[in-house]
């Protein structure tokens, strides 16, 4: 099942109809309770980076939720595991900078701060112990949330075309217009009565890479020339692994969401939630069961026969 003929389904089922922005909203909260219930492998990452000598912090990547692992890789390729500890732990016990050597322990941590307390990154990072005394080559496997299969999420803009008359200032969730998508918005900053930046704060939903953008008319830019291409969407073809796999959760997910938007008769989303529940437990079964073992482990399922 693909975006189009999941959004199609959900309307055909609730007899309704939705604005496409509202409909990425319920299939993607459907889809972050389904990550969050299971764990399929298709939720696990991994990455390989490099640790700063006398730097006790390493940062996450972007799309991380949680870790599932962290390791050295010595100059032989072996791999030596850490431990997760608490931060109170590894402050404890590596109370000093000075205390360095080949990192034993790390715990997540809040964003990286300098001494003076400038944040370096909003994103999560760890905190090792000891502080590492060389660059070491490191790998985290993590979880995270794939790519969401509502289609056309700008996820980059191209080179701005400035054009003129625009009032100096920044202006905050600008609905963006034209292109085959809907519900982007932006924040524009104008100076010397031109464009010189739009950075997305919404990416809409249904945009083409072949789209190019403008803006409303609202106070202050009501110039005239401006115009921005789409440089890069998230899955522009909306598919996903769970739309392939297992689209039974997903559809039922999605229509619990919906039916919940339009406050719906209590028998229907009875009905709904009841779908949803027994299309987990199997999805359940797949990825907390089926996936984590083997015939020769741990045995064929036997079913009793009288």
């Amino acid at each position: 099942m693909n975006y189009a003929e999941l959004t199609t389904a959900i309307a055909s089922y609730t007899e309704n109809s939705f604005t496409e922005v509202d409909l990425a909203t319920f299939i993607q909260q459907a889809e972050q309770r389904i990550f969050n219930t299971v764990q399929f492998p298709s939720l696990r990452k991994n990455v390989v980076g490099t640790t700063a000598a006398d730097n006790k912090y390493l940062s996450t990547p972007n799309d991380f939720l949680a870790p599932y692992s962290l390791a050295v890789i010595d100059g032989s390729g072996n791999y030596e595991f850490l431990l997760n500890k608490d931060v109170n732990y590894i402050r404890q016990v590596y109370p000093s900078t000075t205390a360095t050597g080949i990192p034993k322990y790390y715990a997540l941590f809040g964003p990286t701060t300098t001494a003076g307390g400038a944040a370096i990154t909003n994103e999560l990072s760890f905190i090792l112990g000891p502080t590492p005394d060389d660059a070491y080559t490191v790998e985290l496997h993590f979880y995270y949330y794939p790519d969401s299969i509502v289609r056309g999420r700008i996820a980059s803009l191209g080179a701005i075309t400035p054009g003129s008359s625009y009032s100096d200032g920044v202006y905050y969730d600008v609905p963006l217009t034209g292109g085959s998508g809907t519900g982007a918005q932006a924040t524009i900053t104008v100076s010397s009565n031109q464009v010189v930046s739009a950075t997305i704060t919404a990416p809409g939903v249904g945009y083409a890479t072949t789209d190019v953008l403008s803006a409303g008319s609202v106070i202050g830019l009501s110039g005239s020339g401006f115009s921005v291409p789409v440089n890069t969407v998230n899955n522009e073809n909306g598919t996903s692994w769970l739309g392939d796999n297992f689209d039974t959760v997903l559809l039922y997910a999605s229509l619990v969401e919906a039916y919940t938007f339009m406050k719906g008769e209590q028998d229907m989303m009875q009905l709904y939630n009841a779908k949803f529940m027994e299309a987990l437990q199997l999805a359940k079964r797949l990825g907390d069961g089926l996936d984590r073992q083997d015939s020769y482990r741990s045995g064929q399922v036997r079913v009793g026969v009288n």
